[in-house]
């Protein structure tokens, strides 16, 4: 009898009065986490698929009846898409819109006035940072190519210390930052409050971009010249930029809102004004707002037809679609640990060790990302082994928005050739394997160490 077999059929028979022992449940959970490593790394599975099936193994394994394994399936995917879907879903609309009216170059544009061509990797650092919050990392890269290439041509110098700092602030943002869907997921798995998760993040990731972006580029790129590719052609902007501080005022509405939202607008007796705050503060009333902004100020209001607007915003959901199935399918895995009883086994074994919560989110995942290269989906997995210790816990909203900044942390480490990421910086930057993994691989190491070792110092404030 196969293996798969013997399961079925213990899942099939009638439960026994005790459960699976710890031992077995931690087992469970580690042959799990394998073979999702395994169907992503070795089978090509596709991140969501894999997840999916991962979960349904740690159901028929834990001895869960099998009538129960699809409604806990539907309630895991329903639970985290509920929220997830809706911010996903925005965001990516709001982001197409900054790219196809130019917001993203008007910010690059007028942070290199600001700072100065002396200090251009500053600007492209903090444009990096900006537009990773709307935008996905490939797409940001894409659209500023052409402003780092005109830099490196008028100063002559090396590409990579403007395109290194971009990169940096965008891999910072995408992970440590709300509303990007990692940090938003892994918020809402441990039931971390949102604004404080940004601040947090803002706290944290800010140093840690110009730490690695701006002190340690120079360092690794140090002897290593790359040409500006051969397929960049400058092109003429097809009409005038947005203003810079139109851009940046509907960028920063949403996150401004759901601070205020978060924080002060929760009082036990709260005000009209901070009834109404709070109301708009809601991460989907606040993305909705600055999307619907975004559709008038960057798009209807400079002559963009109806037609067109609508043609971008469906475009947007095709990524955003892919993304937010992976959430679903960790939504997934997360709520079957938890019905399995195979979470609780995973908290009740490391209340023996005494490790600390925010050590343990960080390495689970790191160690997932090393393995297959997503971020989110490192993201993802990391929230649902951490769900079942936090609920087990007694952690206040402090320590929930650290443990969800550790997980951040984790899942910008060692970015290699198993992640897409590698290959467009590799691309765009000029580089070749080996030159991108002297660079960017060492600086996402940074990232990632530093961004812990900050989590780590926060954690012993707060």
């Amino acid at each position: 009898m196969t293996l798969l077999t013997s399961l079925l059929a213990q899942a099939a028979a009638p439960a026994e009065a005790a459960g699976p022992g710890l031992g077995y449940l931690l087992g469970v959970l580690v042959a799990a986490v394998v073979l999702l490593l395994v169907m992503i790394l070795a089978m090509r599975l596709q991140p969501f698929i894999a997840l999916i099936i991962a979960s349904i193994f740690v159901a028929i394994a834990a001895k869960m009846p099998l009538s129960d394994i699809p409604d806990t399936i539907v309630q895991g995917m329903g639970g985290a898409l509920g929220f997830i879907a809706t911010i996903i879903g925005l965001g990516a609309i709001f982001g197409q819109i900054l790219e196809n009216s130019g917001g993203a170059k008007t910010l690059a544009h007028s942070l290199v006035n600001l700072f100065g061509e002396k200090r251009a990797s500053w600007a492209m650092l903090l444009t990096g940072f900006l537009i990773s919050i709307p935008v996905f990392l490939d797409v940001g890269l894409v659209i500023v190519a052409p402003i780092i290439y005109a830099l490196a041509r008028d100063t002559k110098k090396s590409l990579l210390l403007f395109g290194l700092p971009l990169v940096t602030g965008m891999a910072v943002t995408h992970a440590f930052v709300p509303p990007t869907p990692g940090p938003v997921y892994v918020a809402d798995a441990l039931g971390a409050d949102l604004g404080r998760v940004i601040l947090f993040g803002i706290g944290i990731g800010l140093p840690t971009a110009i730490i690695v972006g701006i002190f340690l580029v120079p360092l690794v790129c140090k002897n290593i010249k790359v040409d500006i590719p051969d397929f960049f052609e400058e092109a003429k902007e097809a009409g005038p930029l947005p203003n810079f501080g139109l851009v940046f005022l509907i960028m920063a509405l949403p996150i401004v809102l759901i601070v205020l939202g978060s924080t002060w607008a929760k009082a036990d007796d709260p005000s009209q004004l901070q009834t109404v705050i709070g109301f708009l503060g809601h991460p989907v009333v606040a993305l909705l707002l600055a999307t619907l902004l975004a559709l008038l100020f960057l798009g209807v209001l400079r002559g963009v037809s109806r037609d067109k607007l609508l043609d971008l915003s469906t475009k947007a959901l095709g990524p955003a679609g892919i993304i937010i199935l992976i959430t679903g399918a960790g939504g997934v895995f997360k709520q079957v640990l938890g019905a399995s009883g195979v979470g609780d086994a995973l908290a009740d074994w490391l209340s023996g060790f005494g490790i600390s919560t925010v050590v343990l989110a960080y390495l689970f995942s790191m160690i997932v990302r090393v393995a297959q290269g997503s971020a989110t989906v490192a993201m993802v997995t990391a929230a649902g082994l951490m769900a079942g210790i936090v609920s087990a816990g007694d952690y206040s909203p402090a320590d929930l928005a650290l443990i969800t900044i550790a997980i951040a942390a984790g899942s910008t480490m060692l970015s290699h050739v198993n992640d897409s990421g590698f290959w467009i910086i590799s691309r765009y930057l000029g580089m070749n394997e080996a030159q991108t993994l002297r660079t960017w691989t060492i600086l996402s190491v940074a990232i990632s160490l530093i961004g812990f070792a900050l989590t780590l110092v926060l954690s012993t404030i707060v």
